[in-house]
């Protein structure tokens, strides 16, 4: 007894001894380009034992003394590997900074199926923008984001995915904007407000393609863009960027009208910490811009607040609220003077000085049941005003309150449910348009099932009712399904339908007003329209060599009906019996846009720099199409191009990266006849005819930029937007910039 008490003395001793010995080594893994701390990182050391990071990043363990090797790998990223040496009792403080790769599978994603899931499982086509991107190209305008990615179009706001949109005036809109999942879009004009979408504070922007209105409703007929913000961790991230830049001279120099420079510039500020249990973020943007163009300056700011608030008495319930509110003061245009000589001078009778506002409250709750079911209450109250110091006619404000339950369930590892339903109650006051209350009450639902190994299928329906000023539209449901297919370990096949409507903004329905020699008139009796989407696609990754890569394929089909169009011709004011010529929103145009889209990216790391090749082409072939025979027209729908697409370098080396862009848009297939006809054109676009039959020919452009970090927290840049100084037009009487150069400073601690 006494033998085997000494044995186990002994032991203890030894054992104590051992641990004693022992060295702990910890740290944090963070991401190269962002600074973001990486969570579930592998952590490997010695004999293949090994732990992972948490949240926020951070990891450690214990190992015995003497020289070990350390092994970062994480999906999406380089794998990076450390030799150090352990002293017995002592600590080692080890940092590891990845590399992303050029991964597209492994992006986590949340817009496609409202809920958090990898983009290669999705049913539906999704472009992501990383913050990376539009900070290197120093794009500070969420529009300007947009119109980089192949197969989008901006037009005076209006944007439009796949070709499922033209130019109406800035008012409606086929594709809905997000943040964070809530809605921002305005009340009266029913348009996505560009200027008051944040970018300084970001995790990635998610672009559906394609029909969505089950998940998300009204507007979101051609498509969904949901700009999703960072969150806090333990460790406090600050960021921050200046900029200045100024426009050079037009390659057409009878068009120049400035003395003295035209000058733009940013700033840039957001703070992520954590306080106890409280996340805390700020957001601060400012812009001014003298404008390329006489009489289109800008001026503007916006501010963002968010708190959330972790419970430490209930297990994975989460609380807050995000502000956010803007001011915009700018002069906006319809037509330009002459196109000889004042193609970059406004016509003073179409040009309206605007004083925007906007101001909104989101509260939610979350509470999440031990990763099986998760409660959301989310809400948005939002106000926002135009002000037109000399138009003062076309003021107007509203308010609105959006508010939304959904709830999701895992019945087992085999079978989820997403259902909720929303509210949006609506007020407008507008000497423009009258004064108007709008309802909308919508309830929707989508199973997602995993009936066999690597097979995901989902179903969704949806239904709503719009009601304006006590008048509701019909109830109409709608569906959508999808089809996901691991064929193989980095092969993914996909197939989707969905449908979509949209209802007619209160703008479309009652604005009245006169542009100089542009008239709008009102439409009371437009309907709704409806359409519906379908595509194929595959996603493959793959490795040739040293080379990895992943690429992505879609075939797409989509039909519209009753589509909403501003015609130009005789109409007649059904208030006030007043007849003329102007537009009008009308029901006239049911279409069909077939088409196809593919992107890759490309990675590989050479000794004397990792460099990483992206690329998109879309193609579209839009058409109307008779209603009646079921045949296709021999027209093609108004200002869609054919062909869009975008090509991408970049190179990096220690602190130094460069970069080249190049985007490519074929002509603009039809336009309004108005524009063209012999008695209208030079009275509406003097000058326009001829300019249109030159020009109208497609457009390359090339951007350059280049950064050189000073250290591990501050960087220089510079950027060089349309290096050629292409000279190119959006909708027509809109040039759009000439070359242009901007240097930036920006930090990250």
């Amino acid at each position: 007894m006494r033998l085997v008490a000494l044995l186990l003395l002994s032991f203890g001793l030894l054992s104590h001894g051992v641990v004693s010995a022992q060295a702990t080594v910890s740290g944090r893994v963070t991401d190269r380009l962002t600074g973001e701390p990486l969570p579930d990182v592998y952590v490997i050391y010695g004999r293949a034992l090994g732990t992972t990071t948490d949240t926020d990043g951070f990891y450690t363990f214990a190992a015995s003394p003497g020289s070990i090797r350390v092994e970062f790998k994480f999906i999406g990223y380089k794998s990076h590997t450390e030799t150090v040496t352990l002293v017995g009792g002592g600590t080692l403080q080890l940092n590891a900074v990845l590399e992303p790769e050029a991964q597209l599978l492994d992006q986590i994603v949340v817009s496609a199926d409202r809920m958090e899931q990898k983009r290669s499982e999705l049913t539906v086509s999704m472009d992501v923008i990383k913050p990376e991107y539009f900070f290197r190209t120093h794009i500070t305008d969420a529009q300007e984001l947009i119109t980089k990615t192949p197969g989008i179009e901006v037009l005076d706001g209006q944007a439009s995915v796949r070709g499922g949109s033209g130019f109406s005036y800035g008012v409606g809109s086929r594709v809905l904007a997000l943040v964070d999942g809530l809605p921002m879009m305005s009340a009266d004009a029913g348009n996505i407000k560009w200027q008051f979408l944040p970018l300084e504070n970001l995790s990635q922007v998610e672009i559906i393609k394609g029909a969505s209105s089950v998940l998300y409703g009204s507007s979101a007929l051609n498509g969904v863009i949901n700009f999703r913000t960072a969150d806090a961790s333990n460790v406090p991230l600050t960021t921050f960027y200046t900029e200045g830049g100024i426009y050079g001279a037009p390659r057409n120099r009878d068009w120049k009208w400035w003395d003295t420079p035209r000058l733009f510039g940013s700033a840039s500020y957001s703070h992520l910490r954590r306080i106890g249990n409280t996340d805390l973020g700020i957001g601060v943007n400012l812009a001014a811009d003298n404008g390329y163009r006489k009489y289109n300056d800008e001026t503007m700011g916006r501010v963002s607040l968010r708190l959330k608030h972790h419970s430490g008495r209930v297990e994975g319930l989460k609380y807050g609220v995000n502000i956010s509110g803007g001011k915009t003061y700018k002069a906006d245009f319809i037509l330009w003077e002459d196109a000889e000589y004042g193609a970059l001078i406004q016509d003073t009778s179409t040009v309206s000085r605007l004083h925007g506002y906007f101001i909104a409250a989101d509260p939610f709750i979350s509470l999440n049941r031990n990763g099986r079911a998760k409660h959301d209450i989310r809400m948005r109250l939002q106000s926002s005003a135009n002000r037109f110091p000399v138009r003062v006619e076309n003021n107007s404000a509203s308010f609105s309150v959006y508010g939304e339950y959904q709830f999701w369930y895992s019945f087992s590892d085999h079978f989820n449910l997403t259902a909720g339903f929303a509210e949006t109650w609506s007020s407008v006051t507008s000497n423009f348009f009258g004064d108007h209350r709008a309802l909308n009450l919508a309830g929707f639902a989508q199973l997602e099932a995993r009936p066999v190994n690597r097979l995901k299928v989902t179903a969704g329906v949806r239904v709503e009712q719009n009601i304006l000023d006590g008048d509701g539209d019909r109830i109409v449901p709608v569906f959508r399904t999808g089809i996901n297919w691991q064929a193989a370990e980095y092969t993914f096949l996909r197939a989707s339908f969905g449908q979509g409507y949209r209802y007619p903004s209160i703008a479309e329905k009652y604005a009245t007003t006169t542009l100089g020699s542009v008239r709008i008139f009102p439409s009371p009796a437009v309907r709704a329209e409806s359409g519906w989407s379908s595509e194929i696609g595959v996603m493959q990754g793959f490795m040739l060599g040293e080379i990895r890569g992943e690429g992505d394929l879609a075939l797409f089909f989509s039909q519209n009906k009753d589509m909403i169009e501003y015609v130009f011709g005789a109409h007649q004011d059904p208030a006030t019996g007043f007849s003329g010529v102007g537009f009008k929103a009308t029901n006239v145009e049911q279409s069909r846009i077939y088409g196809a889209e593919t992107e890759i990216m490309l990675h590989r790391s050479f000794e004397v720099a990792d460099l990483t090749i992206s690329g998109g082409y879309t193609f579209v072939y839009p058409v109307e199409y008779n209603a009646f025979t079921g045949q296709n027209k021999d027209v093609f729908l108004k200002y869609r191009r054919k062909h869009t697409a975008k090509a991408g370098l970049l190179a990096v080396r220690d602190r130094i990266e460069a970069g080249i862009d190049l985007y490519v848009r074929s002509k603009t297939l039809n336009i309004d006849n108005v524009f063209l006809h012999p008695d209208t054109r030079d009275e509406i676009l003097p000058g326009f005819f001829d300019y249109w039959q030159e020009n109208n020919t497609g457009y390359f452009l090339m951007d350059c930029s280049a950064g050189y970090r000073l250290s591990n927290t501050l960087k220089v840049s510079a950027a060089l937007k349309n290096v050629t100084n292409t000279e190119y037009m959006g909708r027509p009487g809109d040039i759009q910039p000439h070359r242009n150069f901007s240097l930036r400073l920006s930090g990250r601690f």
